[in-house]
């Protein structure tokens, strides 16, 4: 998944991938790789080392964490949901939300774009 100048570049049509393999752990950091964005919504591919997290935000459309490895702690509305690899959960829309790693995680998360 690169474009033509060597830089990441959206997933490309009509190809398996496999997600886990779309980006590495780094010691102490969270990555993020956008994998389609459109009007309609976005997925997003994300990497926590163990402890890192996002701390709690809203955003204006419902998202979807879909866990693929590991385990996070997600806070919804001040409800706390341990996700292990396998699970997902809804945030919904303008609900204060947070992510922490209780072990080293990989994830997608789906934001749909309503109204």
């Amino acid at each position: 998944m690169t474009g033509q100048s060597g830089t990441p570049s959206e997933m490309p049509a009509a190809v398996a991938l496999s997600p886990l393999g779309l980006a590495g752990y780094q010691d102490g950091s969270v990555v993020s790789r956008t994998l389609l964005k459109r009007g309609g919504g976005t997925i997003t591919f994300f990497t926590f080392d163990a402890g890192q997290g996002l701390s709690e935000h809203t955003a204006p459309f419902d998202a979807v964490a879909h866990v693929l490895e590991g385990e996070a702690e997600i806070t919804i509305s001040g409800t706390a949901v341990l996700v292990a690899a396998g699970e997902m959960v809804l945030m919904p829309a303008n609900q204060p939300h947070a992510l922490g790693a209780r072990t080293r995680f990989k994830m997608l998360l789906t934001m749909i774009r309503s109204v």
